[in-house]
């Protein structure tokens, strides 16, 4: 039956057929079950898979309640730079924040290994042990990665999700608030295209801003777009290479454990 993603704005999104990274095809309401013999029970394995999904997601956001942490989903298509904005968020808040990393991929412990050694406690997941080679996190691996993580001891926890567009979006993990890092090198038109992830975040990280004067990106109209489909979406413009508008990144995650 392959599998199924649930979508915040109630579609469905099926990876059957394909090796589960092709997000092109098309996407038909939960309740249009006309392209398949098997719709209601395609819809019942669905509702199931998210049913338990958010049972799981209130369990981890008891354990960070119970823990007194801050919990930030980062979610990215892959390249956006993710991962080099964490680096320079840890060497910022090293000494006033602790922080916890839950690193996210399908395989190897490459991001990982960049954000050790950083003051941060750093837990991996790697999708393709176990689960299935994902290509997002859900609930239940972030609830593998806690025991790893000091959470009593710590102020902030950081999801660093698997690099896509579009799945990552579709769970919970019992995060408190979503972000994504966007990318000047993807184009104006990816809110348009791709709404599910702009629609599900609080901050948008607008990266890469050092590559402007190289690049026909036409950052108006990119805001633009992105403000048609989340009006007052917060965005901060960074290049995490040079660490232009990082210290505006990190007091927004600041403000985030004050609250």
């Amino acid at each position: 039956m392959g599998r199924f993603h649930g979508r915040a704005d109630g579609t469905a999104h099926d990876h059957s057929g394909g090796d589960g990274h092709d997000h092109d095809d098309d996407h038909r309401d939960v309740g249009d079950h006309s392209g398949y013999d098997s719709g209601p029970l395609r819809v019942e394995v669905l509702e199931r898979i998210l049913g338990e999904n958010d049972r799981t997601a209130a369990a981890n956001a008891e354990d960070f309640a119970s823990a007194g942490v801050s919990v930030v989903n980062l979610m990215s298509s892959p390249g956006a730079g993710k991962t080099l904005l964490l680096q320079r968020t840890l060497e910022r808040l090293a000494s006033t924040t602790r922080v916890g990393i839950v690193e996210g991929d399908i395989e190897t412990s490459l991001d990982a290994d960049r954000l050790t050694g950083l003051g941060a406690a750093v837990s991996l997941v790697n999708t393709g042990n176990g689960f299935g080679g994902e290509c997002h996190l859900d609930a239940t691996m972030v609830r593998s990665a806690l025991p790893r993580l000091p959470l009593a001891d710590l102020d902030l926890v950081i999801i660093e999700n698997v690099g896509n567009l579009v799945c990552p979006a579709e769970f919970a993990v019992g995060e408190h608030t979503r972000a994504m890092v966007y990318s000047v090198t993807e184009g104006e038109e990816k809110p348009l295209k791709y709404p599910v992830m702009f629609r599900a975040v609080e901050m948008v990280v607008v990266n890469k801003v050092d590559l402007l004067p190289h690049l026909d990106f036409d950052l108006d109209l990119f805001l633009a777009n992105l403000a048609d489909v989340n009006p007052g979406v917060r965005t901060v413009l960074t290049s995490a290479r040079t660490g232009e508008g990082v210290d505006a990144w990190c007091a927004w995650l600041t403000g985030i454990t004050d609250s």
